[in-house]
């Protein structure tokens, strides 16, 4: 039997549309594996009532099958599912990474990411990598079709979660299906600081590369609160705001001493909307990890 800790993580991060990723410290799944004759599904912990039992439907029924690798598998979510902190990656992610192991498969951490996005594919309708790359091999991650890059960066982050479901599916009905040249060239621009702040562990090129001006603001209408809470945390301090991969999760990025007075405004601001939420400081982690 292998336990594997698994990290929620926060896609897109403004500029880098299904392209960039990182790995939380917190929250985070954790899975137990033991080889079988085939593969059941056992769910507990946040929203998991809501995430069928079903090998079928359920993101590591699908890596089980991608890896040959029939196991009793337990489900502990600490990562809600529709929050837009990668939930069904994070599942996805320590199934791929414990069951490689279990079975001696030999796959490398970079080698598991197109196999857990198989089971990111049950739950989206497609496979994307840009959740499941952090969540695997930690850090910051650039996802593109020639692979994945990774960059072990250490960014202060505040994500807020909202009592609102936002489905991926509805957040990529909203997406635009063109943009301006300028607009492009600004994205092109925000994405080359953020990625450079990312090497510099340095916030406040991080933040200055989470604007968007295409994906987000069509997806904020989707989210109650989104501008205000935006407003109050860069106001509070916060080098960026953005949404955190679909939403509704909120991702703000700061310095250590400013963290904990920008989780306090980011909650305010969504009570003022009569919205209940919670809050995770946290900060770029490690990826998935086996026990």
């Amino acid at each position: 039997m292998l336990t594997v800790r698994a990290p929620a993580t926060s896609a897109n991060l403004g500029s880098g549309f299904d392209v960039f990723g990182v790995a939380l410290e917190r929250p985070a799944d954790v899975v137990r594996l033991e080889k079988a004759d085939r593969v059941t599904i056992e769910m507990t912990g946040a929203g998991s009532q809501y995430i069928p039992e079903d090998p079928e439907k359920n993101t590591v029924g699908a890596v089980a099958e991608a890896l040959d690798a029939p196991a009793r598998i337990q489900i502990d979510k600490g990562v809600r599912p529709a929050s837009g902190l990668g939930s069904s990656a994070a599942s996805a992610a320590a199934a791929a990474v414990g069951l490689n192991e279990l079975y001696d498969r030999g796959y490398s951490r970079e080698e598991l990411v197109p196999i857990a996005a198989k089971g990111e594919a049950v739950v989206s309708g497609d496979a994307h990598d840009d959740n499941v790359a952090p969540s695997i091999m930690g850090g910051f991650t650039i996802a593109t079709e020639k692979g994945v890059t990774q960059v072990d960066a250490d960014i202060p982050l505040v994500a807020c979660l909202p009592d609102i479901v936002v489905s991926t599916r509805d957040a990529r009905n909203v997406v635009p299906e063109s943009a301006r040249v300028e607009q492009m060239v600004e994205t092109v621009g925000n994405a080359a600081a953020l990625t450079t702040g990312m090497h510099r562990d340095d916030p406040e090129l991080v933040g200055q590369g989470m604007h968007d001006t295409v994906v987000t603001p069509a997806r904020a209408k989707l989210i109650d609160g989104y501008e205000q809470v935006r407003e109050a945390a860069l106001a509070a301090g916060a080098t960026g705001v953005t949404i955190s991969g679909a939403g509704p999760t909120v991702i703000a990025a700061c310095a250590e001493e400013d963290r904990r007075r920008i989780a306090s405004t980011m909650l305010d601001a969504f009570g003022e909307r009569g919205v209940d939420a919670r809050v995770y400081q946290t900060r770029i982690g490690r990826g998935a990890e086996v026990f």
